[in-house]
């Protein structure tokens, strides 16, 4: 047995692989966390190994399916297979069975579309007056750009921060369904998945990887809610490597608006680090990094200053201060290959 998987998946085959005896290999992209893998070694035991190859999920699943057919072993598919997909879509039945009712809206996180495809189908038969909503992070939305193709089609870029959904081609099983249903679709940046996975332990002390933090943090961007509605969104992984929360929380300050970076330009006299203190900083700005480097005689030296803002709407009157200082400071955006390298991307 083989199988591709980014965390949920490889589980569920490890954990079926030792109940019943069956070799298998868990094919997983470079990228998985290390918690991530180990908890697939830890559930199959000796009876699984998991292999690490390509950068994304689908570079994987392409090696897996290559080696079944080279040595015959069964393939279990993550999505795109009907028997998955109708696999998946019984978290909308045990879902029912909770609430004792169907929802008003149904909030889902979308990869492949496995969980997606299951869900409409069960709630189509089943509850049809309820809204469900696909989800996806807005580095890696290969659902909507299939809807909006006419088919699934490869992205082009694909930010593998939500590894659990960083899929380059939804499934062709999945997008049927979906294309028949035809459900509203929204994504939601990386910046507020990360800030939602920060709420969600810090506040209701729930522990959230990227893609099982990504539909409750659609509640907060872009789905409007009426009163009086039942919604659910499901939280689809708790996989999180502790490594990984200074990322998360670099990336939520920047979407936040409370984190910024700037090249500013010292005059190599005294007092000037001094002057830029009192006359751009505000006084609740605080310098989260200072990287100063004097390479040569030049009467400026540049440095590398991150501030961190008390509020976002802070940034004016701080841009404004720096308009009016005689210190060049130049801020750096999200297009700028230093700005990437500071925060971090796909």
């Amino acid at each position: 047995m083989i199988c591709a998987s980014a965390g949920n998946h490889g589980q569920g085959v490890a954990f079926a692989c030792r109940a019943l005896g069956i070799k298998g290999r868990i094919v997983c992209p470079t990228g998985t966390p290390r918690q991530k893998r180990d908890r697939m070694a830890e559930i199959g035991g000796d009876m699984i190994d998991v292999v690490l190859v390509g950068r994304t999920y689908d570079e994987a699943a392409a090696f897996a399916a290559a080696e079944a057919e080279r040595t015959g072993a069964t393939i279990v598919p993550a999505f795109d297979d009907p028997r998955t997909v109708i696999g998946q879509g019984t978290v909308a039945q045990e879902i029912v069975e909770q609430l004792g009712t169907a929802p008003d809206i149904l909030l889902v996180p979308v990869g492949g579309g496995g969980l997606l495809a299951g869900i409409l189908s069960w709630m189509r038969e089943r509850a049809p007056h309820t809204r469900v909503i696909a989800v996806e992070p807005t580095g890696a939305a290969s659902l909507a750009a299939a809807l909006a193709a006419g088919g699934p089609v490869n992205l082009e870029h694909l930010d593998t921060f939500v590894d659990g959904t960083a899929v380059r081609r939804v499934g062709d099983c999945p997008y049927a369904v979906a294309a028949l249903q035809r459900p509203l679709t929204v994504n939601v940046p990386e910046g507020a998945v990360c800030s939602e996975m920060l709420e969600m332990y810090q506040v209701d002390g729930i522990i959230a990887e990227p893609a099982g933090a990504l539909a409750t943090a659609a509640l907060r961007t872009s789905v409007m809610v009426g009163q009086d509605q039942t919604v659910v969104a499901i939280v689809s992984g708790g996989n999180n490597d502790v490594s990984r929360y200074a990322e998360v929380i670099e990336r939520s300050r920047v979407w936040e608006g409370r984190k910024h970076y700037f090249l500013v330009n010292f005059s190599q006299e005294p007092g000037a680090l001094r002057a830029f203190l009192d006359e751009v900083l505000g006084p609740n700005d605080d310098i989260v990094l200072f990287e100063y480097v004097k390479r040569n005689d030049r009467e400026l030296g540049p440095a590398l200053v991150g501030i961190e803002l008390s509020e976002p709407t802070d940034l004016a009157a701080l841009l404004a201060r720096m308009d009016a200082s005689p210190v060049e400071c130049e801020r750096l955006t999200a297009n700028s290959p230093a700005y990437r390298f500071l925060v971090g991307g796909g």
